[in-house]
């Protein structure tokens, strides 16, 4: 369902501008989310409001990567009542923004409608799963039940260093279910399934376990992200993928780049259990949510920005560049925390932040390009691009 079938102007998707707002919203909590991070590492820049630090996770994760999903979500089931989800998460960001050094009542707003958006979200996918039960919507239902849950538990009592875990189990199925989606046509092997099925369990479990037994918790999710990044560097069609040419290289070389830091962090949780801050807490967190996520959206984003947005995003090669910085800079963010080296991780960071608006930037750039060739050969503007090849 990453890739709508037929155009994103069908029955029960909202108007282009409503979808452009909504994706609006969400790029202002990644920009401020960046800032926030960049807040963190001890970086000099000025501040809205003391506050804003302590929301760089909610607004990177909700705010903008759940805003974006349950955006694609709704396009792709084409019922409108949908859209709720990306917009109260959308408004979750924002909120977060506006009670910046306000008291808790007032603040708990931005996590009351991430909460609230998350759930809808769990709604959409039980409609999904009424029209298409499968391993993959059945995967990405789960992920939206765990961030669900990890909301829920986040606004009642858990610390933020346990919620990341169940955070992070929201992006890692979500992706996993896009993966099995996006080559559920390919031919698998009969232990694909049931090794899948293990690891995804392990992970599961782990999260769970977190929560009463935080060590213990920690390294038995280390040990299913560990599996499933070996059964993606298995199963996965990038392996093969990778020796083609043009987008179909790009998006496998992205991809294996994600599984490579997904296989890290498993390594990284397993040794270091369950820390809740320092270096080692830093060096778990980035290698999932920038090392494993954003080299997947970095992947997915020449397939499912024309399936939400209808335009066209010609492949670049340039679009090498952000993806070779991202990798180049957390190398050097974590290998500092690991090593205890301060200077080199607020350079890594502040590289990170880099890496993502050069992302933003080539993205933009591919569109406008994308524009003037569907001008030149149409003579018309907002021509829907072509479909990409999805089982890259």
């Amino acid at each position: 369902m990453s890739a709508v079938n037929g155009s994103p102007q069908g029955k029960g998707i909202l108007p282009v501008r409503v979808r452009y707002m909504l994706m609006t919203l969400a790029v202002i909590a990644l920009v401020t989310g960046m800032w926030a991070g960049l807040l963190r590492l001890g970086w000099g820049f000025p501040s809205p409001g003391p506050t804003l630090p302590g929301a760089h996770g909610a607004l990177m994760v909700g705010g903008f990567l759940g805003t974006l999903i349950g955006l694609e979500r709704a396009v792709a089931l084409r019922q409108r009542w949908a859209y709720v989800a990306p917009l109260l998460s959308g408004l979750g960001g924002i909120a977060l923004l506006l009670a910046l050094g306000l008291p808790w009542p007032l603040w708990a707003a931005g996590p009351f409608l991430l909460t609230l958006g998350s759930i809808a979200l769990v709604a959409v996918y039980i409609a999904v799963l009424r029209v298409q039960f499968t391993l993959f919507t059945a995967t990405m239902a789960l992920g939206a039940i765990i961030w669900a849950c990890g909301n829920i538990l986040w606004m009642v009592w858990l610390p933020i260093y346990q919620t990341t875990l169940w955070w992070a189990g929201f992006l890692a199925l979500t992706i996993l279910g896009e993966r099995l989606e996006l080559t559920r046509m390919l031919p698998r092997k009969a232990a694909s399934q049931p090794l899948f099925l293990l690891a995804a369990a392990i992970y599961v479990a782990g999260i769970v376990l977190s929560v009463p037994l935080h060590d213990l918790g920690s390294r038995v999710m280390g040990a299913g992200m560990l599996c499933l990044a070996l059964w993606l560097a298995r199963y996965d069609i990038a392996r093969r993928t990778v020796l083609r040419r043009g987008v179909t290289r790009f998006i496998a070389a992205s991809l294996l780049a994600g599984y490579v830091w997904l296989l890290f962090a498993g390594v990284i949780a397993m040794l270091y259990g369950g820390v809740a801050a320092g270096p080692s807490y830093d060096a778990l967190l980035h290698s999932i949510f920038l090392g494993f996520v954003f080299s997947m959206i970095f992947a997915h984003a020449p397939v499912i920005l024309p399936a939400v947005t209808g335009l066209a995003l010609p492949f670049r090669s340039a679009f090498y560049a952000h993806v070779l910085l991202l990798q180049v800079s957390l190398v050097l963010r974590i290998g500092s925390d690991l090593a205890g080296w301060a200077d080199g991780r607020q350079w890594g960071g502040l590289l990170n932040v880099v890496a993502l608006l050069l992302f933003m930037g080539n993205t933009a750039l591919a569109v406008v390009i994308g524009k003037r060739m569907a001008a030149r050969t149409t003579g018309t503007t907002g021509t829907q691009s072509p479909h990409t090849q999805a089982a890259s």
